[in-house]
């Protein structure tokens, strides 16, 4: 995830967008803001978004759908979600959302404070994960240009082995016992 990535805030309501805006501001993170789910899979597709903050139901491409496309993509499968709804949870809802992987589904009205502890978290925990796994790509280059560079040495002959341990003169039992035997 790019140090640029954004928290993207999806509603159909703009009363709703402007109360997460403002719930969120003081985190200090980017915002973004669409109000279809059409939009959000747009702006989700050329990236830069590090957290979803999704309505569940909006006209034509509802949050659920949203979410179903997005974890079919590679780009997209680990970017997390969190769903909002007014309507309540009822079993269906929240048995589907945490099927296809949503970490949280909260209900409206929204409590600012308990919000933007989730959103830090999951925001912060997501772009630590994509840290370690660009730190991983890196390693796994390093390690297969060392590799090559071990098969090359691999063909070259080993010194003789005696020819690396240097020879140890005075220690052990038996040189104490030598040098009381001289005097």
């Amino acid at each position: 995830m790019p140090s640029d990535a954004k928290i993207l805030i999806v509603d159909d309501h703009e009363d709703t967008l402007y109360a997460l805006e403002s719930a969120l501001a003081p985190l200090g993170y980017r915002l973004g803001r669409a109000t279809s789910g059409d939009e959000a899979l747009k702006q989700v597709l050329r990236g830069q978004v590090g957290l979803l903050l999704l309505d569940v139901r909006m006209p034509g491409v509802s949050g659920l759908d949203v979410v179903r496309y997005m974890r079919r993509l590679e780009q997209t499968q680990h970017i997390p979600v969190i769903l909002l709804t007014g309507f309540g949870a009822d079993h269906e809802l929240t048995s589907t959302a945490f099927g296809l992987g949503v970490a949280d589904l909260v209900m409206k009205p929204i409590d600012p404070w308990a919000l933007r502890t989730k959103v830090r978290y999951l925001f912060d925990a997501h772009r630590r994960h994509l840290a370690l796994e660009h730190e991983v790509r890196e390693l796994r280059a390093l390690v297969k240009g060392h590799g090559e560079n071990e098969e090359t040495a691999a063909r070259r002959p080993l010194p003789h082995p005696d020819a690396r341990v240097p020879v140890q003169r005075g220690q052990g039992a038996h040189t104490g016992e030598l040098e009381q035997d001289r005097t």
